[in-house]
């Protein structure tokens, strides 16, 4: 069973490479395509190693950013370091985040699942707070039991 909770983060740095998704922001089969087939290149032509080699910790973020009006979607990790070849630094602002955990059989099925939890149930349910923009991260932390485990960080205010 996936849960949610409300949890005070520090902020924090994610340094990505990055794509714009092309498909409405209503066509939920065509964003999970794209960001899909975003991964496996950034896999194959060697990114992610690059990202991993100035990684803070194991955790691999895939970044939800709306920038200048379109849908920005990044590969990232945590680290201070800079690459020069990355497409952006993501600033993570210090605050309450909306974290939602689970585990799935791979990284692409557990960002969709913890994804629609986010945003289908745990954001509609919470009287408390509200999600009013600004970057949000499915983080792959590691693997357990064959699966795959991570959490979702959406900051959040308080209402």
């Amino acid at each position: 069973m996936t849960n949610y909770t409300l949890e005070e983060k520090d902020s924090f740095i994610v340094l990505g490479f990055g794509t714009e998704l092309q498909s409405d922001y209503t066509d939920y089969a065509g964003i999970n395509k794209e960001k899909t087939d975003f991964w496996e290149a950034v896999k194959q032509d060697g990114r992610l190693d690059t990202l991993k080699s100035v990684a803070a910790n194991d955790y691999i973020f895939a970044v939800n950013e709306a920038v200048n009006n379109k849908m920005m979607y990044y590969a990232g990790v945590m680290t201070d370091a800079a690459l020069p070849e990355a497409t952006r630094v993501i600033q993570f602002p210090k605050g309450e985040y909306l974290v939602v955990k689970g585990e799935a059989q791979s990284a692409d099925e557990l960002s969709q699942m913890l994804t629609g939890i986010a945003f289908g149930q745990a954001l509609p349910e919470t009287q408390e707070v509200a999600y009013v923009g600004g970057p949000n991260a499915t983080v792959e932390m590691g693997q357990r039991n064959g699966l795959v485990f991570g959490e979702m960080w959406i900051p959040v205010v308080r209402k």
